[in-house]
């Protein structure tokens, strides 16, 4: 990574590029004035001080819906220290912990690319974090209110784990998160298809265990959403909704106002799967634990019924798979621009918020296109990530023995 030549000239480039990036922030006009957050602190009040039932609790959106507390109650449980604090307390809470998650999550994504390739590690650190923060996933994340990066966090810690030799202590990061949202539970499937039965069999373990803390601790709210509320889709919103980047927000859109065809959305999940289980199998015999995490959370976001763009950080760690192997020395430089291209478009592409053009028409081959330009930006990081090849795959075939040729297999030894 190339930059300013002198210090002074890195630092005072690093200043103009946060002063840059912080002032598109505060002044981007989808900012969404921490909604999500509202309906998490409403509920926790509503619950502790009230007295009132986690999932009665709703708060109007925009667009007329009502919308309430959709997780299980374990994460209501881990909210509760919110009901403690005023609005503003709860605000800075949020921030602080999404800022803490993506200096995680970026350590981990981009740590070794920058040991690797920047001269200047705090310098190289510094222009990732400003483009992270550009990315509209990231913003929304952070304007909502929402946790997606703190799963994220969670779901590559375990990451981290597997692919450093420590794979007896993963699967409590995965499962804590699949304890708190449902989404990140696909990374318990992916720890079983690719024969991490340890490491599954802990992941499973913990967000079983978590869930029966939130039955100890709320029966009623815990019986109320896994009996009733998780199968309400109404609660989370419409699925047809320009936001919905989900293979079933594509079929909603196209069928809107009429519900879309629940067999042709299982037959597309399952296709999905398929691909999906495929690839990260050939990852995990590869060893290439980033590809395999990454392609995870590409297919959750595709098969989830309902992905919001705030849900798209999960393809973050795919983004950073295109852009490593685009610099890795060795490879053709044609195949290395192309990486790299790829890359570049997607992440302009996931800073850009095109979809919201088709807010309130996603109609036409336009509509079809562009409104659900994050999902084919999904199908084909499913279908073309590039994974490395086996080991055996890339090893030279072994050498037939001498014998073959005529000649004998050993020689004697000689004798003095």
């Amino acid at each position: 990574m190339t930059g300013p030549t002198t210090r002074r000239g890195r630092l005072l480039l690093t200043l103009g590029l946060t002063a840059a990036v912080t002032l598109f922030l505060a002044t981007v006009p989808l900012h969404r004035d921490w909604f999500d957050l509202s309906v998490y602190y409403g509920t926790v009040g509503h619950w502790l001080h009230d007295g009132g039932r986690i999932y009665d609790y709703t708060v109007p959106g925009a667009d007329g819906t009502d919308y309430g507390f959709t997780y299980p109650p374990f994460a209501a449980l881990c909210m509760l220290p919110m009901a403690l604090v005023n609005w503003p307390g709860a605000i800075a809470i949020c921030v602080l912990l999404n800022l803490a998650a993506s200096a995680v999550v970026l350590y981990w994504l981009t740590g070794p690319l920058l040991r690797r390739h920047a001269r200047h590690r705090w310098f190289g650190f510094a222009v990732v974090a400003c483009l992270f923060a550009l990315l509209e996933p990231v913003r929304d994340t952070f304007s909502f209110g929402q946790v997606n990066l703190v799963l994220l966090a969670l779901v590559l810690f375990d990451a981290w784990l597997l692919s450093t030799g420590r794979g007896e202590y993963a699967g409590f990061g995965i499962g804590l998160a699949a304890a708190i949202k449902l989404t990140p539970a696909i990374f318990i499937c992916y720890l079983a298809v690719t024969g991490r039965r340890r490491a599954a069999g802990t992941a499973a373990g913990t967000a079983a265990a978590a869930t029966l803390l939130a039955a100890w601790v709320a029966p009623t709210a815990s019986r109320d959403y896994w009996t009733e509320d998780l199968w309400d889709t109404d609660r989370i919103g419409a699925a047809a909704y320009v936001s919905n980047q989900s293979w079933r927000g594509v079929l909603a859109r196209l069928a809107d106002p009429v519900p879309p065809s629940g067999v042709v959305w299982a037959l597309g999940a399952l296709a999905v799967l398929a691909v999906w289980a495929h690839r990260v199998r050939r990852a995990a015999a590869a060893g290439d634990e980033a590809a395999g995490f990454a392609l995870t959370g590409v297919a959750a976001c595709l098969v989830s019924p309902i992905t919001w763009v705030h849900h798209l950080v999960w393809l973050i760690p795919a983004l950073t798979v295109l852009a490593g192997t685009g610099l890795r020395p060795g490879a053709p430089p044609a195949r290395r621009r192309r990486l790299l291209s790829t890359a570049a478009a997607v992440y302009v592409i996931l800073c850009s918020s095109v979809v919201w053009l088709w807010r309130f028409h996603p109609t036409g081959v336009d509509g079809f296109l562009g409104g659900n330009a994050y999902v084919w930006i999904c199908v084909g990081l499913l279908l073309a990530l590039p994974v490395r090849e086996p080991a055996a795959a890339l090893s030279p075939p072994p050498r037939r023995p001498d014998v073959d040729r005529g000649t004998p297999k050993s020689l004697p030894r000689r004798t003095p």
